[in-house]
């Protein structure tokens, strides 16, 4: 969300350079620099039809949520009717040691398994189905083929065929099912919960304002286009518009992550759910409905859930092969064991134990249910993973390019050179400055004020301020005049100063301010867009993972180096013209690195989609997030970072839970099979049953031991 900081960077600079072409005053009071300040903010953040947007959100939530608490209820009825199914099944008996025999028990135990078989199983059933319409067989298939061959085969052991029932493996195998399917669905809702706890952050009523000037509280989602909203001091802005009267002070660290309140003029924009500090102000609403940037970010995590991944896909493929290993094997063992001299009572309860075990239910839950946690980890973490695909590739990254203005900078001025004339410290020249600027709200005002802050000095007392065009500001302090004033005003009265100490700041891109003292020049303060300590983290921790860092900016190369000295990246493309930054990635990419590209502007939309991976650093409407494959809520360069670092655990946990699935597989279906039957040794379907729950339980654990 830090487009609004890309403007007011730009901004800065461009504003500099007119000043010192134009030789105009570059601090006036009210200066057009604070109404661009948030330019491009409506394109990102419209909210004004929130309840529209609920209604939708919380539709999309409700019908996952039913499918949730059905699961959940198929579960715990399952479970509590699986209990008189062990307590009957004569296997389970038989391994307690007891004998609870008694007339027709049999048919209460069939009973029992045949509520659990169409009641848990029902889901399975109808998902077969749906797959075999398909023509194309996959999990569900296997699970439908393994509970269907179980109940079919243990019904016949009830009327008389020859052989043990396997109900107690049916009744066990869907319940683990139920489980696992719920777990999953909870842990995507979770992601899902975790951006949505933003809509309840939002006002349900407005204060709307009448033609006639009186105030009606109406519902926000009554609320059209252009409709007038009164905001109070203290209360949250309820949509996005645009300051039509008043001014104040908006907290928007909810939405931008940026900690200090924003001043807002008349004509500024504002973002739903913002706090109003200070002053009333009126605004006028903007845009309604599915624009609103609620519904983008609610879009955004439907499209995360339904992003399919590599890994997934590869799980699917291979319960479609299973499916067939499992009718081939079984087939197999059937004859071989016929051709071998047993009975065909043995050789199917050899064929039913294959088939029962070839069903993967860990394999059936080892990717979605690290995809489920992983999702819900990066959704807290402020990660929105469009593209699961790309963000599973991300742990293979080479390079990552960063857009310099918003992202590795703050968009905000803070002070980074003071020049202090003979006679005055840069204590001095900081204080008298902060104190003539205490009353103003310019952006530069708010740099000195931060800097003098830090460094716990007193300011004084002003009297007489005033804010003058061509003049900067002016104001008595301590009886002495002092003023504040551009490097176009120093000229003109053709004051002294240090011109090659002027020059070499401004060549590296920062703003100067002259301070004066009874028309003297006692000192000059140079500022410039600040770099966020996060980026310095953020480039540190990549070249520590042997990631490459490089900066692709449209500003001028000084500026550009001076920001890539603070952060120690070594390759710089500076002046690079919107349409050639696709061109640049494609460039690194052609060296054979796998390159992700960050950038926040509609400039940078196509080096997003060139990329390996294209991060957008903030989320709204804008054209780089429908380009991106993953967004960065929080604008934090470090996300990057835990984006690769989540990457690679996700990917380590899908490897470690395939192995833990297929592994049962690979070993128990020989044994099922009779491969060690010379030997004495066959595995039961008993111990089948318990290796297959075993795998399943590990899987489920090892995909929730994934930590950020």
């Amino acid at each position: 969300m830090d487009k609004h900081n890309k403007a007011h960077g730009q901004k800065h600079h461009n504003h500099e350079h007119a000043a010192h072409q134009n030789n105009e005053p570059k601090h006036e009071h009210h200066h057009p620099h604070e109404k661009v300040e948030d330019e491009g903010r409506h394109n990102l953040h419209d909210d004004s039809g929130h309840e529209n947007h609920d209604h939708h959100g919380h539709h999309e939530e409700h019908d996952h949520g039913d499918m949730v608490n059905d699961f959940k209820k198929r579960f715990f009825i399952s479970l509590i009717i699986t209990i008189p199914i062990l307590i009957l099944s004569p296997m389970i008996q038989s391994l307690v040691g007891v004998n609870w025999d008694f007339t027709g028990d049999k048919y209460i135990l069939f009973a029992f398994a045949t509520f659990v078989f169409f009641y848990g199983g029902w889901p399975f059933i109808t998902g077969a189905i749906s797959e075999l319409k398909d023509k194309n067989p996959g999990m569900m298939t296997l699970i439908g083929l393994a509970i269907l061959v179980a109940y079919g085969y243990s019904s016949l052991t009830v009327f008389g065929w020859e052989g043990k029932d396997f109900f107690w493996e049916l009744a066990t195998l869907i319940d683990i099912m139920l489980l696992g399917h719920w777990i999953e669905m909870r842990s995507v809702m979770g992601a899902s919960n975790a951006l949505e706890e933003l809509i309840k952050l939002m006002p349900n009523e407005a204060h709307k304002l009448e033609e006639n000037g009186e105030v009606e509280d109406v519902p926000v989602s009554e609320l059209k286009n252009n409709d007038k909203v009164l905001v109070k001091p203290g209360e949250k802005i309820p949509v996005d518009g645009t300051i039509t009267d008043g001014k104040s002070a908006v907290d928007e660290s909810m939405l931008t992550g940026e900690s200090v309140p924003v001043e807002k003029y008349q004509g500024d924009e504002v973002i739903g759910g913002s706090v109003n500090n200070e002053g009333s102000i009126t605004i006028q609403v903007e845009k309604t409905g599915e624009d609103s940037y609620l519904s983008q970010v609610i879009n955004l995590v439907k499209e995360a859930q339904e992003s399919k991944s590599k890994t997934q896909d590869l799980t699917n493929r291979a319960a479609k092969w299973l499916f067939y290993l499992a009718l081939g094997s079984g087939i197999v063992t059937l004859v071989v064991w016929l051709m071998l001299g047993y009975s065909f009572d043995v050789a199917l309860e050899r064929m039913v134990t294959v088939m029962v075990i070839t069903c993967p239910h860990a394999l059936g839950l080892a990717a979605p249910l690290v995809v489920a946690v992983s999702t819900s980890i990066s959704a807290k973490q402020g990660l929105l993973i469009r593209n699961r695909a790309n963000f599973e590739g991300a742990r293979n990254l080479n390079a990552v390019v960063f857009d310099k203005t918003g992202t590795l900078t703050k968009g905000e001025f803070g002070v980074t050179d003071i020049v202090a004339e003979e006679g005055y410290s840069e204590d001095d020249v900081l204080t008298w400055a902060a104190s003539i600027e205490q009353n103003s709200e310019h952006p530069i005002a708010s740099g000195i004020l931060s800097a003098a802050k830090e460094k716990d000095l007193k300011l004084k007392k002003v009297n007489d301020f005033q804010s003058i065009t061509g003049k900067g500001i002016e104001g008595n302090i301590d009886g002495k005049k002092i003023n504040a004033v551009s490097p176009g005003y120093v000229k003109n009265n053709n004051l002294e100063y240090d011109v090659d100490k002027f020059n070499h700041m401004s060549e590296e891109g920062k703003t100067v301010i002259f301070v004066l003292m009874d028309d003297r020049l006692i000192g000059m303060i140079a500022l410039a867009d600040m770099v966020r300590d996060t980026a310095k983290e953020a480039i540190n921790s990549l070249r520590n993972n042997d990631i490459h860092s490089i900066m692709l900016t449209g500003d001028n190369s000084k500026v550009a180096h001076w920001v890539a000295k603070q952060l120690d990246i070594d390759e710089v493309y500076a002046e690079v013209l919107p349409d050639d930054k696709a061109d640049k990635v494609k460039e690194i990419k052609d060296r054979g690195w796998r390159v992700a590209m960050t950038g926040d502007g509609v400039n940078d939309a196509p080096a997003l989609a060139t990329a390996d991976l294209g991060i957008a650093i903030g989320a709204g409407t804008d054209v780089a997030m429908e380009t991106a494959d993953v967004v960065l809520v929080k604008s934090n360069p470090y996300d990057v970072v835990s984006l690769i670092d989540l990457s690679r655990k996700t990917y380590r946990k899908m490897v470690q839970n395939l192995w833990w699935a297929t592994g049962y597989n690979i070993f128990a279906i020989p044994l099922a099979a009779g491969v060690l039957a010379p030997l004495g040794i066959v595995l039961s379907p008993a111990v089948g049953a318990v290796l297959m729950s075993l795998s399943t339980v590990i899987v489920a654990i090892n995909a929730k031991l994934l930590k950020p």
